[in-house]
């Protein structure tokens, strides 16, 4: 039964991002050309609806839905790691033209050449997990 809440929360997710265009090439260019404010409208709603729901958690130690307390640790405090990994991320989403949340929504919305992207990004992902031990911290 879980499953099916999940699937149905990402099928209502990916239509949000479709509908909002937030899964949309021409938008994520023009946020990268600082031509319009859509997508840092999105960007900074998650940011701060996110934020403001972490406080809500911690001031009020909200359980999970089965009920286990949720621990949120603190930050770690790299700048180093979060700046390369920053323009990594910002890299790929300039060149693809999508994010991971978007890239499966393309994928569902019938833009097969991103399933490229998916595949390439996995295969990263793949490649950190065997060299994240030995990258320094």
């Amino acid at each position: 039964m879980r499953s099916i809440i999940y699937l149905a929360i990402g099928i209502f997710f990916g239509i949000v991002l479709f509908k909002s265009e937030a899964a949309s090439w021409f938008r994520i260019y023009e946020m990268f050309q600082f031509g319009s404010f859509h997508m840092y409208g999105i960007i900074g709603s998650a940011v701060g609806l996110g934020s403001i729901a972490i406080q809500i958690i911690k001031k009020f130690k909200i359980k999970s839905i089965y009920g286990e307390a949720i621990n949120i640790p603190p930050k770690e405090r790299s700048f180093t790691r979060y700046l390369v990994g920053g323009i990594l991320f910002g890299l790929g989403w300039a060149l693809a033209g999508a994010c991971p949340g978007p890239m499966f929504v393309l994928a569902g919305a019938g833009y097969i050449p991103i399933l490229v992207v998916i595949a390439s990004s996995i295969l990263g992902t793949f490649i950190y997990g065997l060299v994240r031990n030995k990258l320094p911290h």
